[in-house]
């Protein structure tokens, strides 16, 4: 087990109203007095559990969590059918991003984020490079239509047993077209049990497409129906519309980042998000290192990854904390 720092109680947390009727819930940890991070979590619709507190100093860095639109403790629940996800977007999140750093009366910050996240802090930092200080990413994706193709359609090479379950539990006549857009229809669909079998069969790829390196266990979350449905929602919400990005401006726009020091952290074994995506990005981000761990893969999966992370965070800590 990786040697990550002791879990931390928040200081000060709350819920933040963005507009358009939704709230988010923020909170901070550690060193109110330290070096400010921002922690985007994966997904989309994880939530920011406690352990990404863990990823930080507790004493060198003020250390702030929260939920994006939809998910977690933020509200409306997009679990809930009746919650419109008209304006949850990328670019909605992005200026959430800004409410909260004005909120909370912060200049700068670290940001950290882990797959999807990587996608919102590479889109933040882009859009904000005077607002970030440096940028810890693991798990490196771009949310291109290529990647989602690859997640949904591709991967079932791998894995074509398990792959052509999650196929054919949308119908028939929708198989040969875009599996997102069929299976974002079905979580929308005003039969419960459509909504249900949709979200059980979605989260199990998902279970299926990150299990490549050794020591996969089962994510937990995905036995409650509740996390199941709300996050089998909001990825497909995100991925039909890649992201909301034009498809390579990541890559494209990766000059803004000059100036920013960054580590991309990324496993071998990570087929769901390939290796290519984080060397791509490191190629045209000449301020960037790239840490690939083998025989690890996607997420914090393994000792190594973990520790390349806890490097990257100690390393950019301030040398004097008040």
């Amino acid at each position: 087990m990786a040697e990550v720092y002791p879990l931390v109680e928040p200081y000060e947390h709350g819920m933040l109203d963005i507009g358009d009727g939704n709230r988010v819930y923020w909170e901070s940890c550690g060193n109110p007095a330290g070096k400010p991070a921002l922690v985007l979590h994966g997904g989309p619709g994880s939530g920011a559990g406690p352990f990404w507190r863990r990823l930080f100093d507790p004493a060198a860095y003020r250390i702030v969590l929260f939920d994006q639109r939809g998910c977690g403790r933020s509200t409306p629940d997009a679990a809930d059918p009746r919650t419109s996800l008209a304006t949850n977007t990328t670019w909605h999140l992005i200026a959430d991003i800004e409410l909260l750093r004005q909120h909370l009366g912060i200049a700068e910050w670290l940001v950290l984020g882990g797959s999807w996240g990587v996608t919102l802090a590479l889109a933040y930092a882009e859009q904000h490079p005077g607002r970030v200080s440096e940028l810890v990413l693991f798990s490196v994706t771009n949310t291109t239509r290529r990647e989602v193709e690859w997640v949904t359609r591709d991967m079932g090479r791998i894995f074509p047993e398990e792959w052509a379950r999650f196929r054919d539990a949308v119908p028939e006549g929708e198989r040969d077209g875009s599996l997102v857009e069929a299976y974002a229809r079905m979580l929308t669909d005003p039969d419960p049990a459509v909504r249900e079998r949709a979200a059980r069969e979605w989260c199990r790829w998902e279970d299926v497409h990150v299990s490549t390196h050794p020591g996969h266990q089962p994510d937990p979350r995905y036995e409650d129906p509740h996390f199941r449905l709300r996050f089998a929602r909001l990825v497909t919400h995100y991925w039909r519309h890649a992201g909301f990005l034009e498809d390579g401006a990541l890559l494209r726009d990766a000059g803004k980042l000059a100036g920013i020091p960054g580590v991309l952290v990324h496993g071998r074994l990570d087929i769901s998000g390939p290796p290519d995506v984080a060397w791509r990005l490191a190629q045209v981000w000449p301020d960037a290192e790239l840490v690939l761990i083998g025989e690890e893969g996607h997420g914090l999966s393994g000792d190594a990854t973990t520790e390349a992370v806890l490097a990257a965070t100690d390393r950019f800590r301030p040398v004097r904390v008040p």
